[in-house]
This record gives C-alpha cells, sequence and structure tokens, in this order.
C-alpha cells in the first residue's frame, strides 16, 4: 500500500469514522492526491464526497468544490464541520463580511475547502483570486449538468472548461451520479478530462424497492402506500405541474401528514423555509417538481413516489436515488398514467430546442416507456440502460410478481382500426365504448354506431381496452393531443404496424392492489427486540435536541444507521462507542458523554 492511501485511511478513520473504503474510492484518492484528474461515476449514496473531500485534506491548499446547489451549501459545510474539518461556502445568500472572512481564510491557508456556484467560480476577479491562492484540487460536483445528453444540462457548467486551460497543474475531479453511456463522453471531452482516469462504480442501489403501476384513483394508491408502509417516516413525491404538487400537498396535509409543496414558482423565502424543514426534522413529506432534490443529502428518505412519470431514465435513477441513502431499505413507486406520457412527448414537440436535441429526448423517453412497460426485472434493466448488469434481483415488482403477457395483435389492429375508423378525433373512454358497441347518443349523432369497428371488442372489459390503448401509447403506436381533448391519432409507427400486419406481445392487465404496487413493498425491520427499538427512539430524541441547540440537520449528527448500530450494541465506554462505523474522533469527543448517559439510562432502567 502506498504511503498516500495510508494517509487517507488514517483520515477515513480518524475523521469519518470508518473501518474501510468501500469500492474503488481508495484508488481514486490515491489518484487524486498524486495530482491527477479524473471523471467518477458513482451512485447516490456510494460516497462521492470522500473522493474529494479526502484528497483536499492531504493535498496542500484549499479543495474548491462546484456546486450548483446554493441552497444547501451551508448544510454540507455544518456536516463537515461537525467533523472537525474547517470549511466554507462564498456565494449570494451569504453576508458580504462572511465573504470576506472566508476570502481570507482560504489566502491565508486556513481552510479546507471551499463551496462555490460555478456563476461565482467563473467571475473574472474571483478566477484572479483563485489564482492567487494555494489550491489542492478542483472538483465539480453534478457533472452531469455540463452535458447536453443529459437530463439536466446548465449553460454555466460548459464554461468550467476553462478551469483545465487556466490551472493546468492543478487536479481537477467530476463527479456524477447518473450518465449514461453518450453523456459520460460527453462531460469527459468538455472538462478536457481524457488524459485523466475514468473510474464507473455500479450503479446498483439493492436496498430500494422499485415498483412501477398504472394510475388509477391516484391519491388512494398513494394514501395506502404511505399508510401501509411509511407513516412515520420522510418522503418526497414527485409532480409533474405546480398545481398537482400544492394540490397533493394540501390534501396529505389534510390526512394528517406532515407534507410541503416544493416548485419553482413559490416565493424563494418559501422554498428555502420548506427545504429546511425537511432536513431538519422528521416525518416530513415533500411534495415537488423536478425542481427539488439534487444534492439533497438526508440520508433518512424512506420512500420516493412519482404521482407522474419522469422525462427519462436518468432522471429517474436519480430522484429515486434520494431514498435511502443510508442503505437501509426504501421504496420508490412510480404511478403510470396515459396523459403523462403524452404531456411529456407534447413537451418535446413544442420545445424550441434544437431539432438534434429534440431527437436525443424522444429516443430517451421511448427508453423510459420501455423499462415502465417490461415485464422484466425492473433492476436489470435500468442497470443496463447505464451499461451495468445483474440477475433478476427479486426485490422489485416484476421479480416478485411475474406479469404474464399475450398476443395482443388482433387487438392492437382493432383499437387502431377503430382510431382511423372514427376520424382520430376522440378520447380512449370514447373510443373503448366504440369497440364495446355502447349505443348512446353521442354514438348515434356521429354515426359511429355504423362503422365497422363498433362492437367488435366484447372479448375484453373495459379496464383490459384502457390497458390495451395505455400500452399503444407506450410503444408509440398512439400519441395523444393534451391540448385538444385528449383525441388520439395513429402515429407512423402504428400505421406501419397496421400496414405490415406484425404480430404483437404485450403485458396482460393487472388490476393495481389496493396498496397501490403491484408487489409487497420493503419496510426497515432491524430492531433484534422492543428494546433495541425503544432505545433507538430515545437516541433520534436526543439527536434532535443536540441539533436544535446547534441549529444543524439532525442527520450531521449521525446518521440513522448508526444510532441502529449503536442501539444494538449499547456501548458502554467511550472507545466502544469510537468502534461503531460513522463515529469519528470530533463527534467522540462532542457527543460521546450524552451518548453513553442515553444508553446508560436506558440499560439501567
Amino acid at each position: 500500500m502506498s504511503s498516500n492511501r495510508d494517509a487517507a485511511l488514517a483520515v477515513l478513520q480518524k475523521t469519518y469514522g470508518y473501518d474501510s473504503f468501500r469500492g474503488n474510492q481508495a484508488e481514486i484518492i490515491e489518484h487524486v492526491t498524486e495530482g491527477g484528474s479524473a471523471f467518477v461515476l458513482m451512485p447516490t449514496g456510494g460516497g462521492k464526497s470522500l473522493c474529494y473531500q479526502i484528497p483536499s485534506l492531504l493535498r496542500e491548499g484549499v479543495g474548491i468544490i462546484v456546486s450548483p446547489l446554493i441552497a444547501l451549501m451551508q448544510d454540507q459545510v455544518d456536516a463537515l464541520t461537525q467533523l472537525g474539518i474547517k470549511a466554507a461556502a462564498i456565494n449570494s445568500n451569504m453576508e458580504g463580511g462572511a465573504n470576506a472572512r472566508t476570502m481570507r481564510a482560504v489566502r491565508d491557508g486556513t481552510l479546507d475547502l471551499l463551496y462555490v456556484a460555478p456563476e461565482r467560480l467563473l467571475m473574472d476577479d474571483f478566477l484572479n483570486f483563485v489564482g492567487d491562492c494555494r489550491v489542492a484540487l478542483f472538483a465539480i460536483d453534478e457533472a452531469h449538468c455540463v452535458s447536453q445528453w443529459g437530463h439536466d444540462f446548465r449553460p454555466h457548467y460548459v464554461q468550467l472548461s476553462l478551469l483545465a486551460e487556466r490551472f493546468q497543474n492543478i487536479p481537477r475531479i467530476a463527479l456524477t451520479a447518473t450518465a449514461d453511456g453518450p453523456t459520460r463522453k460527453d462531460i469527459v471531452e468538455r472538462l478536457h478530462l481524457a488524459e485523466g482516469r475514468t473510474f464507473v462504480a455500479g450503479f446498483d442501489r439493492p436496498n430500494i424497492h422499485y415498483s412501477i403501476t398504472a394510475k388509477d384513483s391516484p391519491r388512494k394508491q398513494v394514501l395506502n402506500f404511505i399508510k401501509k408502509s411509511h407513516a412515520k417516516d420522510s418522503g418526497i413525491i414527485y409532480c409533474l405541474s405546480r398545481k398537482l404538487t400544492e394540490e397533493t400537498a394540501e390534501w396529505l396535509a389534510q390526512e394528517g401528514f406532515k407534507a410541503l409543496p416544493y416548485h419553482a414558482g413559490l416565493p424563494a423565502e418559501v422554498r428555502a423555509r420548506n427545504q429546511e424543514r425537511f432536513l431538519r426534522e422528521d416525518n416530513i413529506i415533500v411534495v415537488a417538481t423536478i425542481a427539488f432534490g439534487m444534492g439533497i443529502n438526508k440520508p433518512d428518505v424512506r420512500f420516493v413516489v412519482h404521482m407522474t412519470v419522469p422525462k427519462n431514465i436518468e432522471a429517474y435513477y436519480q430522484e429515486t436515488g434520494r431514498a435511502g441513502r443510508d442503505g437501509l431499505p426504501s421504496n420508490a413507486l412510480m404511478l403510470f398514467g396515459l396523459q403523462d406520457a403524452a404531456m411529456q412527448r407534447n413537451f418535446i414537440e413544442d420545445s424550441t430546442t434544437a431539432p438534434e436535441q429534440k431527437e436525443i429526448e424522444r429516443k430517451k423517453l421511448e427508453a423510459l416507456l420501455t423499462f415502465c412497460n417490461a415485464p422484466s426485472c425492473r433492476r436489470a434493466m435500468l442497470l443496463e440502460y447505464f451499461g451495468d448488469n445483474c440477475e433478476s434481483c427479486g426485490n422489485c415488482d416484476t421479480c416478485l410478481n411475474t406479469r404474464p403477457t399475450f398476443d395482443a395483435t388482433v387487438a392492437a389492429q382493432k383499437a387502431l382500426s377503430c382510431v382511423y375508423r372514427t376520424g382520430q378525433r376522440f378520447s380512449m373512454s370514447y373510443l373503448v365504448d366504440v369497440l364495446l358497441g355502447r349505443d348512446n347518443d353521442r354514438m348515434r349523432m356521429f354515426q359511429h354506431d355504423k362503422v365497422s369497428t363498433f362492437g367488435i371488442g366484447g372479448e375484453y372489459d373495459q379496464k383490459t381496452w384502457q390497458h390495451i390503448f395505455r400500452q399503444l401509447v407506450m410503444i408509440d403506436f398512439l400519441a395523444i393531443d393534451t391540448n385538444d381533448f385528449n383525441r388520439m391519432t395513429i402515429t407512423p409507427k402504428g400505421s406501419l404496424f397496421l400496414k405490415e400486419k406484425r404480430s404483437l406481445q404485450m403485458p396482460s392487465y393487472v388490476a393495481s392492489p389496493k396498496g397501490g404496487s403491484s408487489s409487497r413493498s420493503k419496510k426497515p425491520v432491524v430492531f433484534a427486540s422492543d428494546e433495541d427499538q425503544d432505545l433507538f427512539a430515545k437516541l433520534r430524541t436526543l439527536r434532535l435536541e443536540l441539533a436544535r441547540e446547534q441549529n444543524v440537520a439532525p442527520f450531521v449528527i449521525f446518521h440513522d444507521r448508526v444510532l441502529h448500530e449503536i442501539a444494538a450494541r449499547k456501548p458502554k465506554s467511550r472507545f466502544d462507542l469510537s468502534q461503531i462505523s460513522g463515529v469519528g474522533q470530533a463527534k467522540l469527543e462532542r457527543y460521546g458523554d450524552a451518548v453513553l448517559q442515553a444508553v446508560r439510562e436506558h440499560t439501567d432502567g
């Protein structure tokens, strides 16, 4: 083992309280500490931050961390301060005096890590300031923001390429949790990292249970899911629109949950307050658009629900990855609705982006819809998309409840013919009425009781025909115009299917169970006894009191996983407590006596 790797391990054990590195952390840290640049792809919760924090501590100078998340920088700084690391942020949310003091500390060489937004870093005066200071490294977090192939492109990130030109002898490390092959290539090229090394860790998050089910009474489905598995947990619910976000949060609050809305249309002070409550309180549910979540370090988010489909697999993977960062069992539930897919397609077609960018987004959406529709293992499909692989996981809805398929060739032909015979002017509900031969005033007014497809669908009931139409939308045989009363039209792919008379397999319709998911969800069961569970609850109360005294989020003191281990092992001395993973020297000094007293009082009682 090299001296740098020995030094890194010593920092890991003393400062962070962990016995050993995970995966390729040690190799990355050694490479960057020795002055090499790198691109690192590692799943959420995989320990990316150590890959730049430890080299910053080992190298001379300050580590400059580029982050797009001004609102979360202080929480990141708080977490490092708890470890005894000298960290600070410079941004527009800070008072001028605080920024000046931080800049003096950087100039004096007394700061270990500095967080800045790309916009701040790229200012000429700030670049000149950095050029006069000793810099250990540049870390570019959320690096997928560099790439237009990615799901969260930000123009300012592209300009970070100048770091390679202006600071040629300073190592740069770019990190992200979500990037497919083209996005990775784009990041490396744009940030001039080709001469560095690329590290790709496995994408698997085995503690997350994935489930996708058809949207059918979505409020009832979500309420049953939360009550059944997560009544006292923190979670995130994603919605497509601001209106749905606010309505859902208000409804959940009426149902007795601590639910808060979050979207870009809310006043900045409301967003900041709701985000802070989510980070610093227990059992908070945030109902949000995609404006919420990047960089959220809260480790005990136990569930993520998508009430509407996201725009691509990268977004889905990143958003679901906000659950279970502590490694404990967590759930990801998506409710799939027909109109959601249509709206995402309309967003693409109505956007002002270049044609080639639209084509990229179409292909990414098609990959997501294929993922939603597939009868095979969800996890295996996710990993395959990112170039990884696994056997059937046994921890997703399709593995736990095998979904049969059927020959849908004739049914698809009937459905598409019905759309054509009625003039491609009507919604799904009316088309189903035509196929089932429902004679009513509207049917007679349009004389659709006379078309050849009237009444030819008697072999299936209404729910099954709705399922068939949904599947045809998902595979892009039909399109929905959400701006024209949801009328259905036949796409070029659908026309080709009718012309070529190809066969078609389709997943069978299965009614969603009452719990809102097509398989059992995973609920953490980690206590060996009621006594352990009671002690864990007392430790959480102590943690909350300590956090309020210091005005920090509870998880920056100890993660739930640390409290679980303390409750199970019941340490009697500081040495015993120091052997628990996640209890470093600074936290042992600061909280050891209070924790040991709580354990002692509980065991004596």
